[in-house]
């Protein structure tokens, strides 16, 4: 399939400027994912030599107190058939307060409504639907994944990377440290971000953490900047993640001013993954100098849903 490029999107008249809408014909569901095709998976199961596995799932109750206006969830045992069967279910359980994937579901643009023209009607009601969670469920996500761990490479530089401030990782960054690291972009590719925020939070205190949610947004490293998409789009890319809040870098504080979010999810369809843990997966890279792996992610499959808990492991 001939792609166009970033500079002559979009194919469809009356679609935003940068969009993909109709690139990938007009019913589509999946975006960005339709870079990943069996060539992409045979290739990303070629990587698998050592046989490491590593879980890039936080646990579901953090972080705690929880950002963005979200529950706490609460996990309850019940015995039966006298006491010989546990069973148990989650209260209050948010598919995006931990380790997630944004789906198409969860943002728009403000101006032409969410990913390939989907109206505020065909995504706001529960059950089967467009662009909901479920169509990336019953695909499946296998992909190569590449880690891009910016922290290391910004301490190699002789600086540090403050895990609770702004910091921007855009194109030139982001070519840097897969230069480093010896570790080129392909079609299909799922790229992690290390920023260093998931390890530092596990490290507060509880009051520190406290302090954190009550000053609303998080302040992190991140993606940054309005040339990111069209490098994304032009490498191929097929989704991003990174171990922060919002994928997205943040000064503290400062709100919901999420440029990307929309140029990403509700423009170019593009799957984004946020708080994924990937302290231990960059280590293994660090040591052995392997910055690519086998990423499997299995999307929950709730119809309608706009994210998904990732439930992501990648394998080397």
């Amino acid at each position: 399939m001939a792609l166009p490029r970033f500079a002559d999107l979009p194919v469809h008249p009356n679609a935003p400027p940068g969009s993909s809408w109709g690139v990938f014909g007009e019913a589509d569901e999946l975006g960005t994912l339709n870079f990943i095709g069996p060539e992409q998976v045979q290739a990303a199961a070629a990587l698998v030599r050592a046989g490491r596995v590593f879980a890039l799932n936080w646990d579901v109750a953090l972080p705690s107190p929880p950002f963005f206006m979200r529950g706490e969830p609460s996990h309850t045992l019940f015995e039966k058939f006298d006491g010989i069967v546990l069973d148990d279910w989650l209260d209050n359980f948010y598919l995006q307060g931990s380790t997630q994937w944004d789906g198409l579901r969860h943002y728009s643009d403000a101006d032409y409504g969410w990913y390939s023209g989907a109206t505020h009607d065909d995504v706001s009601a529960s059950g089967p639907g467009r662009l909901g969670i479920e169509h990336f469920a019953r695909r499946g996500i296998v992909a190569r994944g590449v880690v891009l761990d910016v922290v290391r490479s910004v301490e190699r530089e002789g600086g540090r990377l403050d895990p609770f401030d702004f910091f921007p990782i855009g194109p030139e960054l982001i070519e840097r440290v897969a230069g480093e690291q010896g570790v080129d972009l392909r079609v299909g590719d799922v790229l992690l971000f290390r920023t260093g925020w998931v390890g530092a939070y596990e490290r507060l205190t509880q009051d520190k953490r406290e302090q954190l949610a009550a000053a609303g947004r998080p302040g992190s490293p991140g993606l940054s900047g309005e040339d990111l998409p069209a490098f994304l789009w032009d490498h191929g890319i097929a989704a991003v993640a990174a171990d922060n809040p919002a994928l997205e870098a943040g000064h503290p504080g400062t709100g919901s001013n999420l440029s990307l979010h929309k140029a990403l999810l509700a423009r170019l369809g593009m799957p984004l993954g946020e708080l994924w843990v990937l302290e231990p997966l960059a280590a293994d890279c660090a040591a052995d100098g392997v910055y690519e792996c086998l990423l499997t992610s299995a999307p929950l499959n709730v119809a309608g849903g706009a994210g998904s808990p990732a439930n992501a492991l990648a394998i080397k």
